[in-house]
């Protein structure tokens, strides 16, 4: 076993920080740390809880350059998406506060003979396994709503962003959440199969690729825990007959440019209808080779590096494939010659099935341009896919496009005429192989509660 992980930022090749693992030993008594500071927490009212964390909203406020810095050295993020990431952490935290105690109240229901009362209760220690393309967020989208609903948090991040980790940690018991009660685990993927058995463990939730999200599922399953997936995608941004061109182009440069281009709700695949492609490929394209290589932690810089040397090779690779199976690089293509684990922006077109431009996910800054006959055939091409996490539809006609959304569209969450990542007050996740439950928009409050039916019976009556 690997004893130290070693952080390197991926733009200057440096190493950042080293860090020792922890025994198994070290391990288990975290866990049982954790327990022992949920019991307490179960108990504060539910005010309480929102009252840290607001808390915990306002720190973030208060640490965001120090934060996005740290995050930009991690995983080389533009230094503006790190600190956007942030400003959506301290929205997570307002909403979660504004909305917890009324989504966690109890209900009361009439019954024959009685009263009954809906109790939602917490369930224990819940588990979290965390990416790396979001240092923060990815984080804060499970936790913060699992504090509020009296659960406990643990935390298995990506070894790259371990520091992003350990930061987040501290900066909550700043705000005052109670130490241990937001565990940081410092482990490898055979100690992390000891903690989803352990158990004081009562649910897991992982966001990764579909690979990991059947592994940790059917872990999970053996221990007959709760799970919630949120995993890989291939999301399709479809450009209908009447959509304006000059809103569609735009907005799918931000889609795939995003986050350096790895973000599991990144567009990825853009359905061109017949009547516009020749023209949307000529101007996105052009856009597209606009976009310069640089410095993530520079304001100017368009496009930062990969998160790791491995993640680049992977893409660089699966470009490859596709263009010997008939695809065309119009931009881009090839790994340059410099220091750092850059990918340029570049554009597939030609992009057909049997290819891994069209049938998996690209992660990083590849868009593959897929032509459709028309407005029903980009719909078809749009599913065809094993994923189902987001996407988008560029229409004039509203009323048409949301009811593609609403009856057609097969996947988790829809953009009409613009490009969405997420917020707070809507609920995130997907369907297929993009994974299962849902986080924001108040959802992801009760994932992880035990949803009690207390039957009060009057004068000994029954139901």
């Amino acid at each position: 076993m690997t004893s130290q992980i070693t952080t390197i930022n991926p733009a200057t090749e440096e190493t950042l920080e080293t860090y020792t693992l922890m025994t198994n030993d070290e391990a288990r008594d975290a866990v049982q740390a954790c327990h022992e500071a949920f019991l307490d927490w179960r108990q504060r009212p539910a005010e309480e809880r929102a009252g840290i964390i607001r808390a915990i909203g306002k720190e973030l406020a208060n640490s965001k350059e120090e934060f996005a810095q740290l995050m930009t050295r991690e995983v080389g993020k533009l230094i503006g998406d790190s600190r956007d990431e942030i400003d959506l952490c301290t929205q997570i935290c307002e909403f979660t506060a504004d909305n917890g105690p009324k989504a966690l109240a109890e209900e009361e229901r009439e019954i024959p003979g009685g009263k009954g009362v809906v109790h939602y209760a917490p369930l224990g220690v819940i588990y979290g396994i965390q990416p790396w393309n979001f240092p923060c967020y990815q984080v804060v989208r499970y936790a913060i709503a699992n504090l509020m609903a009296g659960n406990g948090i643990l935390l298995k991040h990506a070894e790259n962003c371990t520091g992003s980790g350990l930061f987040l940690r501290d900066l909550m018991e700043r705000a005052g959440l109670p130490a241990n009660l937001f565990t940081v685990l410092i482990i490898d993927h055979d100690q992390s199969d000891l903690i989803i058995e352990n158990d004081l463990v009562r649910g897991v939730t992982l966001t990764g690729s579909d690979t990991a999200g059947r592994t940790v599922g059917q872990k999970a399953a053996e221990q007959l825990k709760k799970t919630v997936l949120e995993l890989g995608s291939n999301d399709a941004y479809i450009v209908l007959d009447d959509a304006d061109l000059d809103v569609a182009v735009d907005a799918c440069v931000a889609a795939r440019i995003y986050n350096n281009g790895q973000t599991c709700v990144n567009g990825k695949r853009f359905i061109v209808t017949a009547k516009n492609h020749d023209a949307f490929v000529e101007r996105y394209a052009e856009k597209m080779k606009a976009i310069g290589m640089g410095d993530p932690t520079d304001d100017a810089t368009g496009l930062g590096p990969m998160a790791r040397d491995d993640l680049r090779d992977k893409l660089a690779a699966q470009v490859d494939e596709s263009v010997e199976k008939g695809a065309r690089a119009v931009v881009g293509g090839e790994v340059p010659d410099r220091k750092g684990a850059y990918y340029p922006a570049t554009v597939l077109v030609d992009v057909k099935p049997g290819q891994p431009a069209y049938d998996d996910e690209l992660f990083g800054p590849v868009a593959s341009i897929i032509r459709a006959e028309d407005d029903a055939d980009a719909m078809r091409i749009a599913n065809d896919s094993r994923y189902g996490l987001g996407g988008g539809i560029f229409c004039r006609d509203e009323d048409h496009a949301r009811k593609l959304a609403a009856e057609q569209f097969d996947t988790g969450m829809i953009s009409l005429n613009g490009f969405n990542i997420a917020i707070p007050n809507m609920p995130f996740g997907g369907v297929k192989n993009s994974g299962y439950g849902r986080e924001h928009g108040g959802f992801g409050m009760k994932e992880f509660v035990n949803v009690k039916s207390i039957y009060i019976m009057e004068n000994g009556s029954k139901s």
